[in-house]
């Protein structure tokens, strides 16, 4: 079973589904040399892709490209279905950072092929992912930086006011088409940025002022 620990709280939120949204960042569409999507781009992963700050991430055999995308991650604390606009953030428990690790000489193939992504996705350990901050502690959520640093290198930064589909549209957009439940993690997508990470890298996700977590790649 996996949790989260909520900062500065004792308890924890038991991980349900993890929905994950593609192409949400313009500049990553275009580094990835993909236009904008007209309807979002969603996938998932399982609960048995977390893993929690210092915990590694396992590069599996079948891939010789792994890839870091740090994200912005909402944990739902309401559930529901058909969730209005104007309602959707009374649904969000809070915000994390977290990281997208991606098989991405799979996924090219992946997409060529016209096959799902759940391998290049949503393997053992590819969901890297911070304490929750509870919703309350953050004023906006459109002013948040996120970046991601490699041995000590920056190599993401950017403002999440960039999200091409914002969260109250993205929780409203889901919840039309799953039941949203407690726990539920949405990752929110990628900025630019995106570069390989290796066997001996130590990867650093931070949503800054807030939180961040430290995994070594195995």
């Amino acid at each position: 079973m996996s949790e989260v620990r909520i900062k500065n709280r004792s308890e924890q939120l038991r991980i349900n589904k993890i929905f994950c949204l593609g192409r949400n960042y313009a500049a990553h569409a275009k580094e990835m040399s993909s236009g904008i999507p007209e309807t979002p781009v969603v996938f998932l992963k399982p609960s048995t892709a977390v893993i929690q700050d210092n915990e590694p991430i396992l590069k599996p055999s079948i891939s010789n490209l792994l890839h870091h995308e740090v994200e912005l991650y909402v944990a739902i604390g309401k559930g529901g279905r058909n969730i209005s606009l104007d309602k959707a953030h009374n649904h969000i428990a809070g915000y994390g950072v977290a990281l997208d690790m991606t098989l991405r000489d799979l996924q090219n193939s992946a997409k060529k092929e016209g096959q799902p992504w759940a391998v290049c996705k949503g393997f053992d350990t590819s969901a890297p992912i911070s304490e929750l901050i509870p919703a309350e502690d953050i004023k906006d959520p459109y002013s948040l930086t996120i970046r991601c640093c490699v041995n000590g290198s920056e190599k993401q930064r950017s403002s999440t006011g960039k999200m091409i589909l914002k969260i109250d549209y993205i929780i409203h957009y889901l919840s039309s088409i799953f039941t949203l439940e407690r726990g539920d993690l949405i990752f929110t997508g990628t900025p630019e940025g995106v570069g390989e990470a290796k066997a001996g890298d130590i990867i650093e996700a931070e949503l800054v002022g807030y939180t961040k977590i430290t995994n070594p790649v195995r």
